[in-house]
């Protein structure tokens, strides 16, 4: 069976080669509604299918975007790919995605490949141990955006959530002292975990309240349970936790639960990230929502000027966008 060609569809819905290749391209600049229904049409009833090799070789470019997240389990990670795939699908580009699991190996093994596949641009989480890699491909023009984390000292734009707004925001919510901070392990230098320590902190000191690093603790989501141990059989348990990702929320109402523990009474808990079923628990749970949209169109719209090769409207590195406060019954 023959295969379809452009000049096929142009004969059909009887307009020029030209016109068809501009619709496949999505410029639609100077194209009626009337003929870029009959092109639509056209395809549809031939079943046309363009050739993207082809297309790749005569535009020098894979119409493909490589996402690198750190941990593809986070509610935010999914989250971000979904948003991040609407944005890149309107351009007609699609995506290859990654999941580094935090390790600095693996994420230089997923960049070498995703540069072999001659993907048009990166978008990655760093885990900060690949700077001297992020620092060559940006001299090589590789058009890269960091997202939830960046790299010091490394000229690559970064999208992330105002840990420090969001820190602030947390402690102004509780109504109760002592309040516990708890991450994930610090063992890599990661963006949002350093960041929202030190904004903790932050927070404590502009209210003049004690920092006590009792209840501050960071540890792997397996020693979450001998972590709790330790802040609710201090002399004065903790009564109120900030648990700074969805991990260590979970690994928290778990804790809570089999310790018949009562929210808000005995504790009250603020999770960063609003993850589905912080709604649904009873009490149910106050977040800090990461603005999700917002930032994976910034994100999107630089890494696309970069690919462009358009000049960025600004020389900014860092966009930072601020949480979202949603109260519920866990911090009345």
């Amino acid at each position: 069976m023959k295969k379809t060609t452009i000049a096929d569809v142009a004969q059909y819905a009887n307009v020029s080669n030209s016109t068809v290749s501009q619709y496949l391209n999505k410029r639609y600049e100077y194209m009626s509604a009337e003929t870029r229904k009959k092109i639509e049409e056209a395809i549809e009833a031939l079943q046309y299918r363009p050739n993207l090799m082809a297309r790749s070789l005569k535009q020098k470019s894979t119409f493909t975007i490589g996402i690198i997240v750190a941990n593809i389990i986070h509610d935010f990670s999914t989250k971000i790919i979904n948003a991040l795939e609407a944005e890149f699908d309107k351009e007609g580009f699609h995506m290859i995605v990654c999941n580094s699991a935090d390790n600095p190996k693996k994420e230089k093994k997923h960049i070498e490949t995703l540069l072999e596949k001659q993907v048009d641009g990166l978008i990655v989480f760093p885990t900060g141990e690949n700077k001297n890699l992020y620092i060559r491909l940006h001299q090589q023009a590789m058009p890269i955006v960091f997202i939830d984390r960046f790299i010091e000292g490394v000229d690559i734009p970064a999208v992330l959530l105002d840990n420090f707004s969001a820190m602030n925001t947390a402690v102004e919510t509780f109504r109760k002292q002592p309040i516990a901070f708890i991450t994930t392990s610090l063992a890599l230098p990661i963006t949002p975990r350093v960041e929202r320590l030190e904004g903790f902190r932050q927070a404590l000191r502009n209210r003049n309240l004690l920092i006590d690093e009792r209840y501050i603790k960071n540890g792997e989501p397996a020693e979450m349970t001998e972590i709790f141990n330790q802040l609710f059989t201090l002399e004065q348990p903790p009564r109120g936790i900030i648990a700074a990702n969805d991990r260590i929320f979970q690994e928290l109402m778990l804790y809570i639960k089999k310790r018949n523990l009562h929210v808000p009474n005995d504790v009250q808990v603020i999770a960063v990230d609003d993850v589905p079923y912080a709604n649904f628990l009873t009490p149910s749970i106050t977040t800090l929502q990461q603005p999700i949209l917002p930032m994976a169109q910034k994100a999107a719209s630089l890494l696309l000027a970069k690919i462009k090769k358009e000049q960025l409207a600004d020389d900014q590195k860092l966009y930072r966008f601020k949480p979202i406060l949603i109260q519920r019954d866990s911090t009345n």
